[in-house]
């Protein structure tokens, strides 16, 4: 299934993309595409419903039809920096022995196609695909054997940075550079795991301005799907809603030569394989 949630900002509600493309509502049968909807009693009642049988969704999603971000009431939103190991070495990073885990603020949230607001005074502003993964089912202390018992679904990931924040200021503050206000688009849909027989087999890019960046693979992770969610749940629970974001192929500003931000005025178009596209529009905030 594809699950996904439409309207105006701050009133989505939740919906699915049936097999023509269409959207459909999904509003009177649970209350957001969310917490306990995602777990596997929640997405099971859904996949067992007619889709046709929903009520059809006026426009084209992601034409004329807004997607907001394809999970609502994100309770954690767990990143991983430096997966890749071509893009820790553009880094000028040493490849981890173990995840490098940071967090992006919940309200840097917003739809796949929201514009995305350069921060006043930066000029570092950084773009970085990523797989999402979205937790399903619960737990802690989760084997490695088990993690992906755990997994609602994926999305795409436009895990949008600010260097000098990042590396910089006050020594380096992940935290800091990452959350800001629009640097978190998700969607345009959360496509459930049985439609993904292998996370670690896909595709991803990304273009600025019809320039392309960056390509990469899945399999290319240091740390794959299951071994991060079996190591961030020996340091936290993890919860239904929850998003990982699990790094980037390289490809980023940072690794160009000499270095390219982002500047208001400027387009990011992103995918992954099954997974759909975003598209940005970059604005100064």
């Amino acid at each position: 299934m594809k699950l996904l949630r439409y309207g105006p900002k701050g009133m989505e509600k939740p919906g699915l993309l049936d097999a023509q493309g269409r959207v459909r509502d999904l509003s009177a049968v649970v209350p957001d595409i969310a917490g306990q909807t995602l777990t596997p009693a929640g997405l099971a009642r859904i996949a067992r419903l007619d889709a046709a049988s929903l009520p059809l969704v006026p426009g084209v999603a992601q034409q004329d039809l807004r997607l907001g971000a394809c999970v609502g009431q994100v309770g954690k939103f767990v990143c991983i920096g430096l997966n890749y190991a071509d893009h820790a070495a553009e880094s000028g990073q040493p490849v981890p022995t173990e995840p490098v885990v940071f967090a992006k603020w919940t309200s840097a949230i917003v739809g796949p196609d929201d514009a995305v607001e350069i921060p006043r005074g930066s000029q570092r502003t950084d773009w970085e695909v990523e797989l999402g993964v979205v937790i399903g089912k619960g737990g802690r202390y989760i084997p490695e054997a088990e993690a992906m018992e755990h997994v609602a679904g994926y999305c795409v990931v436009n895990d949008v940075s600010e260097r000098e924040l990042q590396l910089e200021r006050g020594g380096g503050q992940w935290a800091k550079g990452k959350g800001c206000d629009t640097f978190g688009p998700i969607g345009p849909w959360l496509v459930t795991a049985d439609e993904v027989p292998d996370p670690q087999a896909l595709d991803l890019w990304l273009e600025v301005d019809g320039r392309r960046f960056q390509n990469g693979n899945t399999r290319t992770m240091v740390f794959g799907v299951a071994q991060l969610i079996s190591h961030l749940s020996q340091c936290m629970s993890l919860q239904p809603g929850d998003l990982i974001s699990t790094g980037t192929p390289p490809g980023v500003g940072l690794g160009q030569k000499p270095p390219l931000y982002l500047v208001a005025g400027q387009t990011m178009r992103l995918g992954i394989s099954g997974l759909g596209e975003q598209r940005q529009r970059t604005v100064q905030a």
